[in-house]
């Protein structure tokens, strides 16, 4: 199953505020919760701006697994 556009829509709408170049300067450098258990920083940087966007929220009732929501994810982040 694949994310919905509107869903996909929602999801951006939310997290494109808080992508900013300061963000991502910040885990790049390692400055956020736990970075020395991070293992894929940038599966971890989508993640976090997820659920600080609260975007979860948008497809938390829709029958969608972690694949399906990182693969929508890596279309609307950036790589670092």
């Amino acid at each position: 199953m694949r994310m919905t556009k509107e869903h996909i829509a929602a999801m951006q709408a939310l997290i494109e505020p808080l992508d900013t170049e300061e963000t991502r300067q910040n885990y790049r450098d390692g400055l956020f919760p736990r970075s020395e258990l991070t293992q894929d920083l940038n599966r971890r940087y989508r993640w976090d701006l997820m659920w600080a966007a609260n975007a979860y929220d948008v497809v938390k009732d829709a029958d969608y697994n972690d694949s399906h929501i990182n693969t929508a994810l890596k279309s609307i982040v950036p790589a670092l």
